[in-house]
């Protein structure tokens, strides 16, 4: 049976005796030890301790602070949730006084008293596992509370456009998605909905470049009875069905000329007529638009109005494609890869290195669609246990898509885009990560904080 791993204690302690005493005295942890600064950030960064034991006269100035102060603020920097505990010898309670407002958990007096020292190491420690149980808990119930609901995404790019929606979604403002197809328009349309004070009421639906051009007016505006023929009842049109909610217009721009007239007088007045009637209906409908069109284009060929394009496009929402959302086409494939699973195929249980390494260099002309349907279609037709390439129909794809000539401009492009992949491989976690990457947790820490990236 294995025996179970012991906690790291790091003692930063230039006398060697009371190194060796510790390490005696604490036998319940995994006692290293350190002499001087460099001594102690090579095993802050190789063991990651949860605590630190760490005496302010260090050499080359064992008489005074400074070099004690230089590894506290290393330790701060590197890894800011370790707990440090500095020695402070007779007469020098203001620098540990000054060292605890630097970051340090506790201090302890000189000489030193194992048993009292003991306790504050193990309290240390013990404060250490509740703030991560606590992190990880925070962590899960903000996952839950993702404001578009099933929003899966990893980039900040991504990231923007929840952020920008969840600020207008209180709002009575008509809101205009502009995106590639595929890229999950229809998806963020039902994020400003459900995160709105209208999630209550119906969310509609409609594809304007579905429906048939003479068919279109009855399906937005309702008929009466006999208005046409074929007219048997009188029907309510999707304006009308969505009172109370809101109204999704996808694919805005294939609306016709004659029809963006009516479109426009409700946006207007909040009222409609319906084919065949006399009778004006108040509606209290919100409108969310979608187009992959360029509607400025458009205006200027006369083919869309631009009194309706700016009572549609009061907030305007660019939505990224996949290939300019690094990372997330692999934690979509995972998800998808569990959703048909359970579907079609229960027997697949992952996608293999080469399958992930082609979703990953792939440029994913029809977005989140093309990979979902790439997906699908892998699961179902899998024999093994694992997706493979062949599977997914992908060659690797190792071309870099971007055309940067500055070398430190392009180091800085590739290192963000391997640790997105790499975080989005091992789903966030940073032990995982910082192992694919080749480089220690700290060292992965730093270039998160250097590049303004998120686990």
């Amino acid at each position: 049976m294995m025996a179970e791993k012991k906690p790291v204690l790091l003692v930063v302690e230039d006398d060697k005796g009371l190194q060796a005493q510790l390490k005696w005295a604490y036998d319940d942890f995994e006692v290293v030890p350190a002499l001087d600064r460099e001594g102690a950030i090579a095993a802050l960064r190789t063991h990651e301790p949860a605590v630190v034991t760490l005496d302010l006269g260090l050499p080359p100035d064992p008489d005074g602070t400074s070099e004690g102060f230089a590894v506290l603020e290393a330790i701060m920097e590197l890894k800011p949730d370790t707990k440090v505990i500095v020695a402070s010898g007779h007469g020098a309670r203001e620098s540990a006084l000054r060292a605890i407002e630097c970051g340090a958990y506790d201090f302890y007096q000189k000489p030193v008293d194992i048993e009292a020292l003991g306790l504050i190491v193990r309290r240390a420690f013990a404060l250490h596992e509740i703030e991560e149980d606590n992190r990880r808990l925070s962590e899960r119930v903000s996952e839950e509370k993702t404001v578009l609901g099933n929003l899966i995404t990893g980039a900040p790019e991504m990231a923007k456009v929840a952020r920008t929606i969840e600020r207008v979604a209180n709002t009575n403002v008509s809101v205009m998605l502009l995106g590639a197809s595929g890229t999950g328009k229809e998806l963020l349309a039902r994020g400003v909905h459900d995160s709105s004070e209208r999630r209550n009421g119906p969310f509609i639906a409609i594809n304007c470049a579905a429906i048939p051009e003479n068919l279109l007016e009855s399906e937005l505006f309702g008929h009466e009875k006999g208005a046409f023929t074929g007219a048997v009842k009188t029907t309510e049109g999707k304006i009308e069905s969505a009172h109370g909610g809101t109204l999704f217009l996808d694919e805005v721009g294939d609306i016709p000329l004659p029809l963006q007239v009516k479109l426009l007088r409700f946006l207007q007045e909040r009222k409609i007529e319906r084919i065949g009637g006399r009778k004006e209906i108040s509606v209290d409908t919100r409108v969310v638009c979608a187009t992959h069109q360029d509607l400025e284009s458009m205006i200027g060929a006369g083919l869309f109005r631009e009194d309706l394009f700016y009572r549609l496009a009061e907030i305007v929402v660019r939505i990224p494609t996949l290939a300019e959302r690094p990372g997330d086409a692999v934690l979509l494939a995972k998800a998808f890869l569990k959703r048909y699973a359970g579907e079609f195929n229960p027997q697949v249980k992952s996608l293999g290195p080469d399958a992930l390494a082609a979703i990953d260099s792939w440029s994913w002309p029809g977005n989140v669609r093309e990979l979902e349907n790439r997906i699908k279609r892998a699961v179902i037709m899998c024999d093994g246990k694992m997706i493979g390439a062949g599977d997914l129909d992908l060659q690797e794809n190792a071309e870099d898509r971007d055309d940067v000539l500055n070398l430190k401009a392009a180091r800085e492009q590739a290192d963000r885009r391997v640790i997105r992949h790499a975080l989005a491989r091992s789903e966030g976690n940073i032990s995982s990560t910082a192992k694919m990457l080749g480089i220690s947790r700290p060292t992965l820490y730093d270039l998160l904080k250097q590049y303004d990236l998120s686990a």
